[in-house]
């Protein structure tokens, strides 16, 4: 009788172990930059609505060949924008603010929007450096966990808008299920 209650936990465990990377797999988005892989792990509970839909466009494949088109030295690295040139977005309707208490620190991931907080709709920046200013006023929907070295390599952009001439480019972005 022991035997069988311990095949079964272990059974159990298994199955719960195999659910709890499937759901990793899904909320970790593979980004392929020209230097390598950035690794970033979504927070669900934190920004649904946010990790919806930087899941749902990535796996459509929405991002691939899309520009770093804002690259501010010691800020951030800008994409997402199908016009590559800061004004652009998905067909998707603009997202309602999820604001939380997760800061913008080195490898932050956050959306990008205009004056209005419900703005967000497809961009999104990754922080070289710390902006504690940014704290409360955007959406932080995830972290670099692996590859910040090539977050680090993105081609800079110039003067103070930080607008990049011949940029660097995602070359792939999925959820690590559907890579």
């Amino acid at each position: 009788m022991k035997s069988i209650k311990f095949v079964l936990m272990t059974a159990l465990v298994m199955c719960m172990s195999t659910i709890s990377q499937a759901a990793d797999k899904a909320n970790t988005i593979l980004l392929d930059t020209k230097t390598g892989q950035i690794v970033i792990e979504l927070l669900p509970k934190k920004a649904p609505g946010h990790v919806k839909r930087i899941t749902t466009l990535a796996n459509q494949g929405f991002y691939d060949g899309l520009n770093f088109h804002r690259v501010i030295d010691g800020f951030m690295a800008q994409t997402g924008d199908p016009l590559g040139n800061g004004t652009g977005g998905s067909d998707l309707p603009d997202l309602k603010a999820e604001f939380n208490d997760e800061s913008f620190s080195r490898g932050a991931v956050g959306m990008a929007r205009a004056q209005n907080p419900d703005s967000a709709n497809s961009q999104f920046f990754i922080m070289f450096a710390a902006a504690p200013h940014l704290n409360g006023g955007y959406t932080v929907f995830g972290h670099v966990t692996k590859g910040i070295e090539h977050v680090d390599a993105i081609k800079r952009g110039q003067g103070g808008n930080g607008m990049v001439s011949n940029p660097d480019k995602i070359v792939k972005m999925r959820t690590a299920d559907k890579y």
